[in-house]
């Protein structure tokens, strides 16, 4: 059900350039690896020099049916590359090689998850179409005194154009798909996701109605490169667009750019139609054929998918919904986990994962690492999780191991137990004799305990961790502490 903001329904359809990851562009030979100085990775078919012919990448085509197999889309067996015309400083062709009446990808759809915990909803945002397409190059306005300097390295960067159906009503859900599209390029190896390096940007379009009436005119918000962008210039649109509609000014169909610093969108020029651009086949490019043997190759190369992993784990390994949707949020995460319960075994599952959750999660956003820095293996972290299972350590003592494994000592967590005497006391006997040496030390918080003071209970297991270094077992050092305390 549609939440209504002001008697309005937001409607909104997102469109996702990705950056596809290959050696070269779409159609010529040049490199197109980031951060190289200005115009050196243009070539004379990124500059369009005459007489130059476009040659298909055909490493870009199994990019794009690998992401239509992901989606449960159909993968066209003949598609049309077109020319989009419009121009601009930085299309030296004075047209965009795309692709318009016959992309290689048409439908399908992506679950995603709005929400966290219990209030977590499940939202499928259908596909339109997915195209394969080359990018532009870059305008630079900084630096150069009021004119404007034109980069090249860019132009013909091969993209998957990705389209979803106006199925989205809040500026949640619209990143609840992004997310979610983000996570699966990335796992399905198509694309490094890098928003800082424009790989994968978005671009929102976003219209408001009456519960009911037809749809609204939207205004397109373009090249959204961070999740928070993306919510903040979907929200600030969409209260821009309730207020002109109540005070009683009709919305202009327009292109419009969000400014960070403000947190405001602005107008950049009115919204072009398809007959703008006057496509038409491009006469240079052969349509594209792709056979059923050719998906099937791909298809038979890709990972197991995010859904069929989270469904595997709540089955197989008794994990909760919302563990599964953590580990399948990356694929790295994923892989780790998979690597390391095949050691520890399913009945640590949830032990595993609550450490990758919990204390793994938390360094790696501490050092602003990605989880593919991770600096412990699967293995060492597994041999952690089955040493506190089988109490050679405490839970207490298995956090000093991990640090240790942490510091890339490369040390597996049995060295690190034995080099430092982390292995927990468990000899009864041994374990009374430290606690009379306490009682006998602490007279005053024995007696205060009789008189019905609890905190010096606590006070008194503190002293004995303490003198095993905190290597007895707690739950024993409790009760032979009690029944001491007791005779």
């Amino acid at each position: 059900m549609s939440m209504l903001i002001n008697g309005y329904e937001v409607v909104i359809g997102l469109e996702t350039h990705a950056q596809l990851q290959t050696q070269s562009k779409i159609f010529s030979g040049a490199s197109i690896a980031f951060g190289a100085a200005p115009n050196v990775q243009a070539c004379a078919v990124d500059i369009a020099l005459p007489g130059v012919l476009p040659v298909l990448n055909r490493e870009a085509v199994v990019c794009a049916i690998k992401f239509g197999l992901a989606v449960g889309a159909t993968i066209a067996p003949r598609s049309i590359f077109a020319r989009k015309h419009y121009f601009y400083p930085d299309l030296p062709k004075g047209y965009q090689i795309s692709q318009f009446e016959a992309p290689v990808v048409s439908g399908g759809g992506l679950d995603c998850q709005v929400g966290a915990g219990d209030t977590a909803i499940r939202k499928h945002v259908r596909l339109t179409r997915a195209h394969l397409e080359e990018d532009a190059g870059k305008s630079l306005h900084e630096d150069f005194h009021g004119r404007t300097g034109i980069d090249l390295n860019r132009a013909g960067t091969p993209l998957l154009e990705i389209v979803t159906e106006p199925d989205m009503r809040s500026s949640a859900e619209a990143v609840a798909y992004a997310r979610a599209l983000h996570a699966l390029v990335r796992w399905i190896g198509i694309c490094d996701g890098n928003m800082q390096e424009g790989s994968f940007r978005c671009d929102a379009n976003v219209s408001v109605r009456r519960p009911g009436a037809e749809l609204g005119t939207r205004r397109e918000i373009k090249n959204l490169n961070s999740f928070r962008f993306l919510q903040q210039a979907v929200d600030y649109e969409i209260e821009w667009q309730i207020n002109e509609l109540e005070e009683g000014r009709a919305i202009q169909q327009a292109t419009v750019l969000f400014d960070p610093d403000t947190g405001e969108t602005r107008a950049m020029r009115s919204k072009e139609d398809a007959h703008d651009y006057r496509y038409f086949p491009d006469p240079d490019l052969l349509p594209l054929a792709i056979s059923p043997e050719w998906i099937a190759s791909v298809k038979s190369g890709l990972p197991e998918l995010p859904q069929s992993l989270r469904h595997r784990l709540v089955t197989e390994y008794g994990l909760s919904d919302y563990d599964a949707a953590i580990l399948t949020a990356q694929r790295e995460m994923a892989d780790f986990f998979l690597r390391a319960v095949t050691i520890a075994g399913s009945t640590n599952a949830k032990s595993l994962a609550n450490w990758l959750q919990g204390e793994v999660a938390a360094r790696l956003n501490r050092e602003e690492r990605e989880f593919d820095k991770v600096p412990i293996s699967p293995e060492q972290l597994a041999g952690l999780v089955l040493r506190i299972a089988d109490q050679t350590i405490s839970n207490s003592i298995g956090r000093k191991v991990f640090d240790a494994l942490w510091q890339h000592s490369g040390d597996s967590a049995d060295e690190i137990i034995e080099k430092q005497g982390f292995r927990q006391i468990t000899d009864s006997v041994a374990v009374e004799r430290l606690i009379d040496e306490v009682l006998a030390a602490n007279v005053k918080s024995v007696e205060e305990f009789r008189a019905g003071k609890e905190k010096a209970f606590n006070a008194l297991v503190g002293q004995v961790m303490k003198a095993t270094k905190g290597t007895a077992n707690p739950q024993q050092v409790n009760a032979l502490l009690l029944a001491k305390l007791k005779e």
